[in-house]
């Protein structure tokens, strides 16, 4: 989740963009009991909002959150993910992948800051890279009926260099957010 839930440039020029955007809403709807994920524009940018109810300890969930050299083992589309430098309470991870739908992928290349402020707050903001924005974090919250159940959430603002009309964006980003965030959630659970 900390690199560029970004997508596709040349979708809108295609034939399949309805079949595109179809595909990307019933991808949100699958697994909605668990997880879910609002997507909106912001100017230029997409907003994000993710959140799942996890039955799992707390550390368990912060280990997961933190381990950045295993994120590509459970995080569909990242396919490196590694600690070059840690700055006091932030490591500095250097991730790549592809985000991709049908028949198109878009690289992904970026070095993020990720701020860890326990008990509840992880901050993540790209460093460089081919994204132009990504400002965002997780936030973990007792859910005040059992000891090992808490509230996930994700969210931030994500923009990509290249635009595509936000009509596009928003929806596919918010597909490719809900299965990074479902990869999330299943390794912890």
């Amino acid at each position: 989740m900390f690199w560029a839930f970004s997508f596709l440039v040349s979708a809108a020029r295609t034939k399949a963009f309805p079949l595109l955007i179809l595909t990307a809403w019933v991808g949100v709807a699958i697994g909605a009991e668990q997880v879910s994920v609002e997507a909106s524009r912001q100017g230029t940018a997409v907003a994000i909002k993710a959140r799942a109810t996890i039955k799992a300890p707390y550390a368990l969930i912060w280990q997961t959150l933190t381990d950045y050299d295993h994120l590509s083992e459970f995080i569909p589309g990242m396919m490196t993910s590694h600690v070059i430098e840690r700055r006091g309470s932030a490591a500095i991870v250097e991730q790549t992948g592809e985000a991709g739908f049908l028949f198109f992928t878009y690289p992904i290349e970026v070095l993020v800051e990720s701020r860890e402020e326990p008990p509840a707050f992880i901050g993540m903001r790209v460093l460089k890279g081919n994204l132009k924005q990504l400002d965002g974090g997780y936030r973990i919250e007792k859910t005040g009926y059992k000891d090992d159940e808490f509230v996930l959430r994700w969210s931030g603002i994500i923009e990509r260099p290249i635009s595509l009309p936000l009509f596009i964006t928003v929806p596919l980003m918010r597909a490719n957010i809900s299965d990074q965030f479902r990869g999330m959630v299943k390794e912890i659970e």
